[in-house]
């Protein structure tokens, strides 16, 4: 009896430390708070953020991603990847540019943007916007800018709430 008991312990703990490892390295389970991400994204939404691929492959530019907040980096933002190092980023008369050429962008919410002078995006560093522009804090202001790659916490890839939504996210 003693022998099974500590069978199902050991089961038990080589779970947990599985656990544990699935949460803490490969994916986690996110929340979407506010609208910065509408239409593709909603408030509330739940997501798998999957933490693996940026540690192995580089950033890809409209990836949805998590990432530290910069002024706070106990908070965490979902926004797109617009632009990684070595692009020059510019929005003029509602359309973006990057490295010169017009970005068809299906995912934006409004018509208009606000127009924003062309930056060079650092090395080591993404530029990311909110879908819906005009209600988004994101590399435009201060507070946020250039992204660097360290505070990226991963790629948002599977909706799982609500479930009429579920499914991939792109």
């Amino acid at each position: 009896m003693t022998r099974k008991v500590l069978e199902l312990v050991k089961f038990m703990a080589i779970s947990l430390i599985i656990a544990v490892f699935i949460i803490n390295f490969i994916f986690q389970i996110v929340t979407v708070k506010g609208e910065s991400m509408i239409p593709t994204l909603q408030n509330n939404d739940k997501l798998i953020l999957e933490r693996v691929t940026y540690r192995i492959a580089s950033v890809k530019k409209g990836d949805i991603v998590v990432v530290k907040y910069p002024a706070d980096i106990r908070e965490r933002i979902i926004k797109r990847v617009i632009a990684v190092g070595g692009d020059r980023v510019k929005i003029s008369h509602n359309i973006l540019y990057i490295n010169g050429e017009t970005i068809n962008e299906y995912y934006r919410n409004e018509a208009f943007m606000k127009d924003y002078n062309e930056v060079l995006v650092p090395q080591g560093s993404v530029f990311i916007l909110g879908d819906n522009r005009n209600f988004s804090n994101d590399s435009r202001s201060n507070d946020i800018g250039f992204v660097k790659l360290n505070l990226l916490e991963g790629k948002a890839i599977i909706r799982l709430y609500p479930f009429n939504k579920m499914g991939r996210i792109r």
